[in-house]
């Protein structure tokens, strides 16, 4: 388990191995992606020269379906966050008892440096050098960190060109208009909102008594505070890459949305002379929003947020991850130490994944839902799950995230252990 992410990412799977009973078999199975694809994508410029790009897909577990997993732009990405985040999504889908395996992928780039025309060259040359790696019944594409429906509709059109059919099951968080769902551009933030809207609850945890500090104003984080807002929580601090405000007295998120949406950024929101009138307020970073004193931090930024050098500085009672890995597990340590409870990336941020399914679903069916049908089916399996997470947390005693990873591995040791395990073929006998 080489990488620093990656190993940070596996030290959950270790700490959870010690509540379930599965076979050394398939524990051995989970300690290793099972493919891993690492492709040179070159690209011609707008200005003529041609560049280099590096691309990675990695498919770590397909026991219980094809590989699923998003498509991520961004000058990190690496082998190593491609291979944790993929990790992550093989026990996010079994958590959510969804038919997949985990996978994910990415480009090392920045997206913000490209024409549209580069990018589309750039996705459409990603596509044609994974093709062999992919496929409906194989390994599912989705958008991810700077990718949008529009690459996911490039990338769909370029596989169905290679194919020489159409092929809308390749991909999901495809424009409406290519066979994508409703819901799905919404999804992972609506996910994370019936997630903490039924489990603050059973901490007599009130929306108009409950203070909200969300990291990362992009879709998710945006959505997900909207929704928050809407239900009476108090959202008072939000913030992108560029930084954040706060206001004790509670933003007005649907504002900072549609202000956002027209200058691309929010710290200037306030110096609006149109919007000066909505109260006190003031400027912060990223790492000032993570240690205010409120009763909910959502971090739906990037990984490795919260670390062993923050951690002691939270006051939020309660995390809810909606971004991918934001907690370390040194910081999960001393969280937990604290009287933190952490409900984690793999539950919280899961309606994404859970919204594509639909999407596959729908793609291989012919027969498209509507939003209303798709949000109850989303909020009857979100809810679901994150009532069953709580109860083994209180069962056993131990962190919601280590719950979650409980619950995931039981069910994939069970579809591991249907393959045969050792005991089976030396002590079994057939009846």
């Amino acid at each position: 388990m080489s990488g620093t992410l990656f190993s940070d990412a596996s030290s959950r799977l270790e700490r959870a191995l010690k509540y379930v009973s599965i076979s050394d078999d398939a524990i051995e199975r989970l300690k290793y992606p099972k493919a891993s694809l690492n492709v040179s994508i070159p690209v011609r410029m707008d200005d003529g020269s041609l560049r280099i790009f590096q691309g990675y897909r990695v498919r770590y577990d397909d026991t219980r379906g094809p590989g699923k997993g998003g498509v991520r732009y961004h000058p990190n990405v690496s082998s190593d966050e491609v291979k944790s985040l993929a990790f992550w999504m093989t026990f996010k889908c079994a958590l959510l008892d969804l038919p997949f395996g985990g996978a994910k992928g990415g480009i090392t780039l920045n997206p913000k440096e490209l024409s549209r025309a580069e990018l589309e060259r750039l996705s459409r040359g990603y596509i044609e050098a994974i093709a062999d790696f992919i496929g409906p019944d194989v390994d599912i594409l989705a958008p991810d960190v700077y990718t949008n429906e529009m690459i996911m509709g490039w990338m769909m059109d370029q596989y169905s060109v290679i194919q020489r059919k159409i092929c809308p099951a390749v991909v999901t968080g495809k424009p409406l208009t290519m066979g994508g769902s409703q819901g799905r551009d919404t999804a992972t933030g609506t996910g994370a909102f019936y997630v903490i809207h039924s489990l603050l609850p059973k901490f007599d945890k009130k929306p108009e008594n409950t203070t909200v500090a969300v990291q990362g104003f992009g879709n998710a984080g945006a959505v997900v505070a909207d929704l928050l807002a809407k239900a009476g929580y108090k959202v008072v601090a939000v913030s992108d890459s560029r930084g954040g405000v706060y206001t004790e007295n509670g933003l007005d998120i649907a504002a900072i949305r549609q202000y956002k949406r027209e200058h691309k950024g929010i710290t200037a929101f306030y110096c609006e002379d149109t919007v000066c009138n909505i109260g006190e307020h003031r400027s912060i970073s990223n790492e000032e929003l993570l240690t205010l004193d409120v009763d909910v931090l959502i971090p739906a930024a990037l990984e490795n947020q919260i670390t062993a050098e923050n951690a002691d500085k939270i006051q939020a009672r309660y995390i809810f991850e909606v971004a991918n890995g934001p907690t370390t597990s040194e910081a999960d340590r001393i969280l937990e130490e604290k009287g933190i409870f952490v409900f984690p990336d793999i539950l919280v941020n899961a309606g994404g994944v859970t919204v594509s399914y639909f999407e596959w679903v729908q793609n291989r069916s012919g027969l498209y839902w509507r939003l209303t049908e798709i949000n109850e089916r989303l909020k009857e399996r979100m809810v679901t799950e994150a009532e069953k997470v709580w109860v083994l947390s209180r069962e056993f005693d131990i962190s919601p995230r280590t719950a979650a990873y409980v619950h995931a591995i039981e069910r994939l040791g069970e579809a591991l252990d249907a393959k045969g395990t050792r005991d089976y073929y030396i002590n079994g006998k057939m009846h």
